[in-house]
Parts: C-alpha cells; sequence; structure tokens
C-alpha cells in the first residue's frame, strides 16, 4: 500500500493530482428517461425535480446540461432550513450595513448600497441579471421550510423581482424576463419531507434510479482510471469485478448498512483501489468468499471502505466482514 502520512515524519507532501474526469460534466451518462424528462420540462418550460438517492447524479445532471447547452458556470441555491424566497435571488448584509451606517458620516447612494451589501450570486437573482440564459439549480429543496417551495413557484413564473433596500427591480422594466433569456432550473429533492402538492402540480418529475452493473461499468469506464500507453490502469474485468463486490456490499443479505454507497463512492473507491495498487481480483465477489480473503489483503480492504461507509456503524460492519 502506499505511504504518504506515517510516523517518520517530517516529510514533504507529494503533489496532489486530481482526477479530472470525477467531476468532467461532459462524461456525465443520462439515462433514457432521464432525458425524456429533460426535454418534456424543457418544451414546458417548466422546472424539472428530480429525486433519488444521494450520489445518483441530481446534482451532475444540472452541471451536464449547463456544459450541453453552453450556458456557462452552473448556478446553485443551496436550500436551508431558514431559507426565504427572498434568498432565492439575493442576500442583504443588514448587520454590515448597520455597522457601517454607525461608524461612517456619509451616506451611500443606493448604487453604492448594492455594490457593497447586496449578493447576487447563487440563485435566480444572478441568473436574471446575466442577460444570457443559464441553469440554476435549486439543491435539496425539501430541506426548506414548507412555504418555500411554493413561494419558489410564484418566484419562477415572474422571473422579476424587486430589491427593497436600495429601490431597484430586475429586469429595470419591470417585466419578467424575455422568453429567451429565461433559465432551466432543476431541483432536486432527498424526500426528506413531501412537497407542497401545489407545487408538485406545475413541475416535471424524475425519479433517478440506482444504476444497474452494466450502466456502473459504462460510468467508471469513462472515469476510472485506465490502461493506456503510460499507465496501468483499471481493465474492464478489474471494473466488473470491483462493481460485483461494490454491488455485494448494497445488498442488505450481505450487510446492512444505515446509508448505501452511491456511484459517487464507487468512482472515488475505484481511482483509490488504483492507487493502492490493491489486487482487485481478490475482491471478495460473494458473502462466503470474505471468509477465504487472503490475509495480507484484509487491512489494505479495511482502508478503502473509509471511501465507502461514511458512518462508525457502517464501516464497523463492513470491518466485521472482513474479521
Amino acid at each position: 500500500m502506499f505511504k504518504i502520512f506515517d510516523r517518520n515524519g517530517p516529510k514533504t507532501l507529494p503533489a496532489r493530482i486530481a482526477n479530472e474526469k470525477t467531476n468532467d460534466p461532459a462524461l456525465y451518462i443520462p439515462s433514457e428517461g432521464l432525458m425524456n424528462a429533460v426535454n418534456v420540462a424543457i418544451s414546458l418550460n417548466q422546472p424539472l425535480l428530480l429525486t433519488g438517492e444521494p450520489g445518483t447524479g441530481k446534482t451532475e445532471l444540472a452541471r451536464h446540461l449547463a456544459w450541453f447547452f453552453g450556458l456557462g458556470e452552473l448556478i446553485t441555491f443551496n436550500a436551508q432550513t431558514n431559507s426565504q424566497a427572498k434568498d432565492l435571488f439575493y442576500r442583504y448584509d443588514a448587520l454590515g450595513h448597520f455597522q457601517y451606517s454607525q461608524t461612517q458620516k456619509t451616506m451611500l447612494t443606493p448604487d453604492e448600497v448594492e455594490e457593497r451589501f447586496i449578493r447576487y450570486e447563487g440563485g435566480l437573482g444572478e441568473a436574471i441579471r446575466a442577460g444570457t440564459p443559464r441553469v440554476v439549480l435549486l439543491d435539496e429543496i425539501d430541506k426548506a421550510p414548507r412555504d418555500l417551495p411554493n413561494d419558489i413557484l410564484a418566484a419562477l413564473e415572474k422571473l422579476s423581482f424587486e430589491v427593497s433596500e436600495v429601490g431597484k427591480r430586475y429586469p429595470a422594466d419591470g417585466k419578467p424576463l424575455a422568453a429567451g433569456l429565461r433559465p432551466l432550473i432543476v431541483l432536486t429533492s432527498n424526500s426528506e419531507k413531501l412537497l407542497p402538492e401545489a407545487f408538485l402540480r406545475r413541475v416535471v418529475y424524475y425519479n433517478i434510479v440506482f444504476p444497474g452493473p452494466d450502466e456502473l461499468l459504462t460510468i467508471l469506464q469513462k472515469k476510472a482510471p485506465r490502461p493506456s500507453a503510460d499507465m496501468k490502469g483499471l481493465s474492464d474485468d478489474d471494473l466488473k469485478t470491483i462493481i460485483k463486490h461494490f454491488n455485494l456490499l448494497r445488498d442488505e443479505k450481505t450487510v446492512k448498512l444505515k446509508k448505501k454507497p452511491a456511484t459517487a463512492e464507487l468512482i472515488f473507491w475505484a481511482e483509490l483501489l488504483h492507487k493502492m495498487e490493491f489486487l482487485i481480483q481478490k475482491l471478495p465477489q460473494t458473502k462466503e468468499d470474505f471468509e477465504d480473503l487472503d490475509t495480507a489483503c484484509k487491512p489494505d480492504l479495511v482502508i478503502t471502505y473509509a471511501v465507502l461507509a461514511k458512518t462508525k456503524d457502517d464501516h464497523d460492519a463492513l470491518r466485521k466482514l472482513i474479521y
């Protein structure tokens, strides 16, 4: 196994070269059903609501759409438990403005207040002010207060807003955003709570199911380290073995995990196995294979499970399969 950090220090930190394929939006592979849902949403000019296990590609789809249509960087609004409708458009630094007014004698003009204390980044405000169509991701909308989804619908219909703190409106003429400038809206939900019926009636819905073995193989063929003239990568047989072991761990008949690893974890796990030069063909393919696992492989395999298990209980459960 590789050794970067140990007790024999100090050492020089090695160059950390990220796998550029991991988050490359061009390599995202939407299913036929997902592509159909996107086409429906675009045709009807409605938001697309996505559900599915965390790590199955909801956020990645939004990035892929921004890349596919050449609409610049994805604009992301991360819903919080205290999010308000106004937050979709802008954020006002009321405390900073108050502190300024208490320490400075010069009054600021509305333009100066806007420049110093109003932030439009990361929401519909940025998209409306952009002057070009953009892709906006409203992420984990089910975390927001119950009223926010319905407020979102009103906001999406108008696609105009007023900044009351400075007496400005966008677009400046007060009219809704022109059709050619309307953003593509993608919303995601982890189904932590039910969304209002009025909201659900006015969005296009699609549930991203967990990929099957063949789909996982296609994903890893694009994103995992592959053999090349100057690198010993993971072969198709290696990837199939990795996927079979991965699905074995997701099977409740093997082990009951509180949070099953998803596609994102699989990609990072395959990369780690490659960097550790783990003997891929030693990976257990059935629950019974754990009993015959090579003793020399056990410690390293436990180490790799840090990528797949994200709670102490889940990590302990995977460790018990080996020891």
